[in-house]
């Protein structure tokens, strides 16, 4: 695989060459969910949600009985997956809304900072898989501008995207998020 890469990379970026591409117009584009980080056991975005739900469960009594909070405060992996997308939705709008972009971005890097990844015990960040990190800094270096396009939501990707891959927020974007595959398969694996 590093040879095929390298291949292409000298083969790209070799003037007169015929499959030279100028640097402006040199682009890589990465997935970031089991691409660039781990996503095991479930999306890191959900376990950001699912813990919001919990610091936000004192403001919101109301919760302890209604689905599908209910299921995430009593970590109720049936219930959660049987409220299927629109309980993963409704954990979303109560999680993801009602704040400034500049105020979510404060709660995703609060998390970021705290939060820790249920088996290796480290923060999501040290999650990220370093081959793919490398391969990054290596395609810059060769004139490569990376994007990251993923099915995980620009907002809570972009506050922490730069220190961790070296990846601007302008060059995060987002295929059609949370899809209802991407959903029952979250919910099963809570």
């Amino acid at each position: 695989m590093k040879k095929s890469i390298t291949d292409f990379v000298a083969r790209v970026t070799t003037p007169g060459g015929a499959d030279f591409v100028p640097a402006e117009r040199r682009i890589a584009t990465f997935d970031n969910d089991g691409t660039l980080w781990c996503e095991q056991p479930i999306y890191f975005q959900a376990a950001f949600a699912f813990d919001e739900i919990k610091a936000l469960a004192p403001q919101h009594p109301e919760w302890k009985t209604t689905q599908p909070f209910k299921a995430v405060l009593d970590r109720d992996e049936q219930a959660l997956a049987a409220a299927g997308e629109k309980g993963l939705l409704e954990i979303v709008e109560a999680t993801h809304s009602g704040m400034t972009t500049e105020q979510f971005s404060k709660t995703v890097l609060d998390w970021i900072a705290t939060a820790r990844h249920p088996r290796f015990k480290r923060p999501y960040t040290d999650l990220v898989y370093q081959p793919m990190v490398e391969l990054l800094s290596y395609l810059r270096a060769d004139g490569f501008k990376t994007f990251i396009v993923s099915g995980g939501g620009i907002e809570f990707m972009r506050p922490w995207t730069e220190k961790v891959y070296g990846i601007p927020p302008e060059q995060v974007s987002a295929r059609p998020a949370w899809s209802s595959f991407r959903w029952a398969r979250t919910a099963s694996r809570c």
